[in-house]
């Protein structure tokens, strides 16, 4: 199977927001709340999103099957959003997503993100490229959610 990462372009954030919702119920339904925020984003608040983030998506056969945001202040690279249709997990398209990352922003001196405590394939996966917990935080929202912060020192 070839996948192929490019950047996101403003017209496919309504597609990207749609597969956001399918990749993130399965996490909503392990914390028992459907209303977090990544369930409830609006299309107006994915295109504001745009302003300030750059996206990436993954495609195959020219459907969107992945895709993440990320963007870069005084050396900080901070990550979010990392989706992957759930028919497509597995497969390496989450560690291709992280990598166009990476190579984008090369002055970022760490790599930022943040999951949830029960995100066990997330916390693995994010361990496997290189990151690391550095703060487990109760969640203001959502009683049975830690959010676990994760970094990456830039090589």
């Amino acid at each position: 199977m070839i996948v192929e990462v490019q950047k996101a372009l403003y017209e496919d954030l309504p597609d990207i927001l749609n597969l956001q919702k399918l990749a993130f119920r399965s996490e909503a339904e392990l914390y028992g709340c459907l209303s977090i925020e990544q369930m409830t984003q609006t299309t107006d608040s994915i295109l504001s999103d745009f302003q300030n983030y750059t996206f990436w998506k993954a495609v195959f056969e020219s459907k969107i099957v992945g895709s993440v945001k990320a963007y870069s202040e005084n050396g900080i690279c901070s990550v979010a959003r990392l989706i992957v249709n759930p028919e497509f997990q597995n497969k390496g398209i989450a560690k291709q997503l992280m990598a166009a990352v990476e190579d984008e922003f090369p002055t970022a001196k760490i790599f930022k993100l943040f999951t949830g405590h029960k995100s066990f394939k997330n916390i693995a996966l994010y361990q496997s490229i290189g990151y690391r917990i550095t703060t487990l935080s109760p969640s203001d929202d959502i009683p049975d959610l830690v959010i676990v912060e994760m970094e990456k020192i830039a090589n």
